[in-house]
Order: C-alpha cells, then sequence, then structure tokens
C-alpha cells in the first residue's frame, strides 16, 4: 500500500479549529507506527488492512480543507484562490520529485531503471507504485493531493456559477471509479482523488453541523466494530476504503472536541497537526537513517524497541525545533513557508 502522508496546510489567518489539527496530528502520529511496520518488520506485514485509512484519511481532510477554509476565506471572483490551489498542487508535485531524486541519490539507485515509461505511467498515471520487489518511489501520496488541488483550482470557475461542481465532480470521479473496478483494474489516483472530492464535499457542511453528527460515540464504536469485521473478511475494497477514512476521522475528530486544551500531550498533538507536511517528511527521512544505522548496531527485539521509541520521539522533537526555530529566524521561517505553507 502507498504511504500516508499529511494534508495541504491551512492559510495562518484564517482562524485554526484546533480539533481539526488535532485530528491531523492523530494521523501523523498512527503514520508513524505505519511507516516504522514498513521499515522494520516488512511490506507484507498480514495486518497492514487495519492501517489502510490513513492515506485516504489524510486526502479526506485535505479535501475538507479546500471547501472549508480555502473557498470560504477567498474571494470567488478573482484569480487569488485558483491561482493559489494551482501553486500549491505544482508545489507539492515538484517536492515529491525532489524527495525522490534526493532519495535515489543517496540509495544510490539506478536512475535509468526508476524512470523507466512503465514506473513514470505506475505514479503518474496510475499510481500503481508498489511491486513485487518494493515501492518504486516514497512520498507518493503527494501525487494525489496535488493533483486534488491542481484539479480543485480548475473547478473555481465552474463553480462561481453553478454550485454543484464539485458533487457533480466528485460523481464523475466515483464513477470512473466503478468503470476500472468493474474491468478488473484499479488505479491508486483515480481512488484518492475521489475521496478527495468527497471531502471536499463534507468541507460545504458547517462545523457545527459535523460537531453535532461526530457526537455519538457509541455509534461511532458499533461502526467501527463493523468496518473491522467486513475488512477482516473481504479485505479493503474502496467503499470500505472511504468507510474507514470516514469513520476514523470522525473516531479522532471528536477525541479532539472532548479532550479539553490544557494537556502537554494534545499540545504536542495539535503541533504535529499544524506541521503534518513537515512531519510526513520528517518521520521518513529518521525512519531512512534509523533503518540503516540500528540494523549494523542491533537485532531483534532490542532494535525494535529502539527504533520504536526513537521514531516517535525524533519525530516529535523535529516538529518542536522547527516551531522554535521559526520564531527566532525569520530566513527559515520564509524558507519553511516556500516549501511547505
Amino acid at each position: 500500500m502507498s504511504q500516508a502522508t499529511p494534508t495541504i496546510a491551512v492559510p495562518a489567518k484564517a482562524g485554526r479549529v484546533s480539533a481539526i489539527d488535532f485530528t491531523k496530528g492523530t494521523l501523523v502520529l498512527i503514520m508513524v507506527l505505519y511507516h516504522w511496520i514498513n521499515y522494520f518488520i516488512g511490506v507484507d506485514w498480514a495486518y497492514y488492512r487495519y492501517l489502510r485509512f490513513l492515506t485516504p484519511s489524510f486526502i479526506l481532510v485535505s479535501g475538507f480543507l479546500i471547501s472549508n477554509v480555502y473557498l470560504v476565506k477567498y474571494d470567488l471572483a478573482g484569480w487569488r484562490l485558483p491561482r493559489r490551489l494551482l501553486t500549491r498542487g505544482l508545489k507539492l508535485l515538484a517536492l515529491f520529485v525532489v524527495l525522490n531524486a534526493a532519495r535515489m541519490a543517496l540509495l544510490a539507485a539506478p536512475m535509468a531503471q526508476q524512470l523507466s515509461w512503465s514506473n513514470l505511467a505506475a505514479i503518474f498515471v496510475v499510481g500503481n507504485v508498489v511491486t513485487m520487489s518494493g515501492k518504486v518511489v516514497a512520498f507518493y501520496i503527494l501525487v494525489p493531493i496535488s493533483y486534488l488541488l491542481i484539479f480543485s483550482a480548475g473547478l473555481v470557475l465552474p463553480y462561481r456559477f453553478f454550485k454543484y461542481s464539485y458533487h457533480l465532480a466528485c460523481l464523475i470521479f466515483l464513477l470512473g471509479v466503478l468503470v476500472v473496478d468493474i474491468s478488473g483494474s484499479s488505479s491508486y489516483n483515480l481512488e484518492f482523488v475521489a475521496i478527495g472530492l468527497l471531502g471536499v464535499l463534507v468541507g460545504f457542511i458547517s462545523i457545527e453541523k459535523i460537531n453535532r453528527a461526530v457526537s455519538h460515540p457509541y455509534l461511532l464504536v458499533a461502526s467501527y466494530a463493523c468496518y473491522t469485521i467486513a475488512i477482516t473478511l473481504w479485505n479493503v475494497p474502496f467503499p470500505l476504503l472511504v468507510a474507514g477514512a470516514f469513520l476514523s476521522i470522525g473516531a479522532i475528530y471528536l477525541a479532539g472536541l472532548r479532550g479539553g486544551d490544557g494537556s502537554r500531550a494534545r499540545g504536542c498533538i495539535v503541533l504535529l497537526g499544524r506541521y503534518s507536511l513537515f512531519g510526513y517528511v520528517a518521520q521518513i527521512a529518521i525512519l531512512q537513517f534509523l533503518s540503516l544505522g540500528l540494523r549494523r548496531l542491533a537485532q531483534g527485539y532490542t532494535l525494535l524497541g529502539v527504533s520504536f521509541v526513537a521514531a516517535f520521539a525524533l519525530t516529535i522533537a523535529a516538529v518542536e525545533v522547527l516551531d522554535r526555530s521559526r520564531v527566532k529566524s525569520a530566513i527559515l521561517d520564509r524558507a519553511y513557508k516556500a516549501v511547505f505553507a
């Protein structure tokens, strides 16, 4: 399964919702577990299906922010909003290319083999980037998120005249997923952009109505139990992928609403949510170095225990150091905004 990843950044002046940042931060922490398993246990781990909600959850939240923040914040009559969405999408696509070029250089991977036409089609068209020999690229989830942003930029103009433009686009993408499935194929890019557009539709709902909708913990628990039984029996087809994303986000968001604002642990999680993209990139870099270094020093349960704790601790530390450094250094702050914000 492709790597999970964080959502797009919210503009600083938009007024942040703590429970949304808590949701994103919790997903980042679960993502550390996901990637740790990938690096230290293996991609063929038998229980990956129970973490499959991660990738669609991040894309769902990304779509939610497009309509709940960007379409509300910016004047629809001008070109600032589509230009911002387009720029953001292209920037994520460029970041994906740069990160993977650096990864191939560090690992001395054969460039010609990695950049074959079949691999390029798998990455940028189909999205099925896992082969029998492993993953073709890292940071893959940046690709469908960038597509979602770019496509959403193109929908801003028709949305000015037809308020159901995003609804119609979502329906077309869902029908596309159905057609591809009936043909016996699959496309992560198609599926993830469709899920992102579902998130856009959810973002049209007011926060107050969303808060009321998720405030039924017993119903959430019962629904999640049914979902868990279903994926145990049938793995994770697209409808269950969508269901898992909605249920997981709903449960985490409800915990964010009811958790209060005073604890140190909550503060760390909210901070991770604010820096979710940086946290995603940082954790993969940290796990790469841990994997290369610890395998030479330790084996067995000692390796697993040390690497597990270190992955979480170093990811949190990296985000906290960045947050404090941005306050002290205007140059670093501008650099961060140029790449991640």
